[in-house]
């Protein structure tokens, strides 16, 4: 009867901590990329070079970082009413994608394509294409 008492404790506990842990992860406030620095400037050449060359390292070095890229648009669209803009690499098959945040998507028509541009977004990773997100328009 008492390892009984001990296991539900136990559980009891185990629950609590779930639930302060939840809690805290919904109420963390929301990242504003526009007031936070960029942890890294470089070019959406460069930046797809690296994952395309290691991309082990790329994402021990990129990933999850606020980063400022500055690269040339070389498409612009709207997806699920979000502005995704891709930046030119040396390689044909990829790009840098840089998904904006909801209060930047307006801007989209204000931008062409061979355009020179920075922004500043949160590297998620490389599918195909090096991946910002939550991006917000420097310039």
């Amino acid at each position: 009867m008492n390892k009984g008492k001990i296991l539900l404790g136990l559980v009891i506990s185990l629950i609590a901590i779930g639930i302060i842990i939840s809690a805290s992860l919904l109420n963390k406030s929301h990242l504003d990329i526009s007031a936070e620095n960029a942890q890294i400037v470089i070019s959406s050449n460069k930046l797809f070079e690296d994952f395309q060359n290691d991309e082990t390292e790329a994402n021990t070095k990129y990933l999850e970082q606020i980063i400022q890229v500055k690269g040339t648009i070389v498409d612009i669209n709207i997806d699920k009413n979000k502005g995704v803009i891709a930046l030119t690499s040396d390689d044909e098959l990829g790009n840098v994608l840089c998904h904006l945040d909801s209060t930047e998507t307006h801007k989209i028509s204000l931008l062409h394509k061979g355009q020179s541009i920075n922004i500043k977004g949160v590297c998620t990773g490389f599918l195909m294409d090096v991946i910002l997100v939550k991006s917000v328009i420097i310039n």
